[in-house]
């Protein structure tokens, strides 16, 4: 029986360095592996997952891992937060203009 390690989480771009190092054939599996003390298992899988989403592959936000479904939440969110700092700075011009006694633009018919 092995001693088990405890878990350990490795940053985005540790992975990305150590699967360009082995596609680019800068070093071998065997000694990526004796490098960082990796087995050779977990970095198959990171070349799959790489393999797979390229660059994309591990998307991360601070230490949170976003899904990629979330992605499309997030732009969605900030997209309206940007339409309601707009609309702020519109009513802040507006209330400014007001207090200064000047008056509201007025419509047409109304």
């Amino acid at each position: 029986m092995g001693v088990s390690r405890p878990k350990r989480n490795f940053e985005r771009e540790f992975k990305l360095q150590v699967i360009r190092q082995l596609l680019s054939g800068e070093k071998r599996l065997s000694h990526l592996c004796r490098e960082h003390q990796l087995s050779a298992t977990l970095v198959r899988r990171w070349k799959e997952q790489y393999e797979q989403q390229g660059e994309a592959a591990w998307p991360e936000f601070g230490n949170l891992v976003v899904a990629p479904d979330a992605e499309q939440r997030i732009r969605e969110l900030e997209a309206a937060l940007g339409r309601a700092h707009l609309e702020n700075e519109l009513l802040k011009r507006a209330l400014k203009q007001a207090e200064k006694g000047g008056s509201l633009p007025r419509r047409n018919g109304g």
